[in-house]
């Protein structure tokens, strides 16, 4: 498609972003996708933790910032903004009637403590949409908790969604409630931009982490409600398919994930792998017989599956119309045919070679322009001219009293 008839849906949009970590920036990071004009807030005082220099550093560009700061934050401008002087609250406060969108994430009351909550800001800017995305909202009586991922998984029952009975509770790796909270951060914010299209008033959301992660296992929650007990722990197993589960293959930590959905495909996996014996008796041709024994099937279908190399495996079962999958490594996943589609080049002078992760969404007429993180305040004076014109006489004074630091 010509790069004329390309459209950013968010072109335009102005997000003032005053998150930190993970579930704001990667929030944030999905709004500059859409192509919204993404502007981070920091301070060389007190510098986003993910992205944090190391103790005596303070370079330039970007190097000494994490592959996940790196990630979360491209396509983004960076300002410095020393918000315990009033000269930067005053800045802040002048971006702020200029935004359309603010995003924060701090614990609640820190933004109404500096002068720039919804309540302080919307008389200037009416139409402003002010998300605060923070671990437990900014009401009830957990709003002044600290909020780390693996202890949002333990309040919302997350963890007893994992793992099998009898084992201690086991959280999901790579901070699930941060993403899951930056997804839904994400969408209220396009919401609430169609609605102010519509009627054009701004909106006060208020998203608590705990609320979206509780969500995710909302199926759950209704079956203890209908069944009045809780559930047991599955593993990887599945109440609705029998066997289901990840079976070691040949070679060193090897494995394939199958699952048998009805009884053609139990029919098909016997046919794969031949032969007679346990998991050939008639018993097992019904699921409810499969449920039953579900453990003596997991060991037979190991003895087949942990002679062969797990592509091996895969290729056979879904020749048969079995769904598997092998378990793939992150290197093993950047390989895959389709991961051009979700893996994509940047380009950055600092490093040629870096590969990101791009908008997961098929749209031919999506302009998406890809660029790398900034290095801290790189775009302050870009910004404070685009956004509010301020003169560089003005710009002047704001730093001797010490706002850009």
């Amino acid at each position: 498609m010509a790069e004329s008839k390309r459209v950013s849906p968010l072109e335009g949009i102005r997000v003032l972003d005053f998150s930190h970590i993970l579930a704001g920036p990667y929030c944030t990071r999905l709004l500059a996708d859409l192509g919204a004009d993404v502007v981070k807030v920091e301070s060389r005082s007190r510098p986003d933790m993910l992205g944090a220099l190391r103790p005596g550093e303070n370079p330039p560009g970007r190097r000494d910032r994490p592959p996940l700061y790196l990630n979360t934050n491209r396509s983004k401008r960076s300002i410095t903004l020393n918000l315990k002087t009033d000269a930067g609250r005053k800045v802040a406060f002048m971006l702020a009637s200029n935004a359309d969108v603010i995003v924060e994430n701090f614990s609640s009351g820190v933004m109404g403590r500096l002068g720039l909550d919804y309540d302080a800001l919307a008389s200037a800017n009416p139409g402003l949409i002010y998300l605060s995305l923070s671990g437990y909202g900014h009401s009830g009586p957990r709003q002044h908790w600290i909020s780390m991922n693996m202890n949002l998984q333990a309040h919302s029952g997350l963890m007893l969604a994992t793992g099998s009975e009898g084992d201690p509770p086991v959280a999901i790796a790579n901070s699930w409630n941060d993403y899951i909270g930056g997804i839904h951060g994400c969408f209220a914010v396009t919401e609430a931009l169609a609605s102010r299209r519509r009627t054009g008033e701004g909106a006060n959301l208020d998203i608590s982490q705990f609320e979206c992660s509780a969500s995710t296992i909302g199926g759950l929650i209704t079956a203890c409600s209908i069944n009045q007990r809780p559930l047991s722990r599955p593993g990887n197993r599945c109440s609705a398919h029998s066997p289901q589960g990840v079976y070691r293959c040949a070679g060193k930590d090897e494995w394939c994930a199958i699952t048998i959905e009805d009884d053609d495909q139990w029919r098909a996996l016997l046919g794969v792998i031949g032969g007679e014996g346990l998991l050939h008796e008639e018993r097992f041709m019904q699921a409810r017989g499969r449920q039953a024994a579900a453990s003596d099937l997991d060991c037979a279908i190991e003895e087949w599956t942990s002679l062969l190399d797990s592509r091996e495996v895969e290729r056979r079962l879904i020749e048969a119309g079995v769904p598997a999958a092998r378990m793939n490594r992150i290197p093993d996943v950047m390989d895959l045919d389709e991961a051009g589609a979700v893996f994509r080049p940047i380009d950055d002078p600092q490093d040629s070679e870096r590969r990101v992760t791009g908008l997961p969404v098929s749209w031919p007429r999506l302009k998406e322009a890809l660029r790398p993180a900034p290095a801290m305040g790189e775009h302050t004076e870009a910004v404070l001219e685009d956004w509010i014109s301020l003169a560089a006489a003005d710009f002047a004074e704001f730093e001797r009293e010490g706002a850009f630091h």
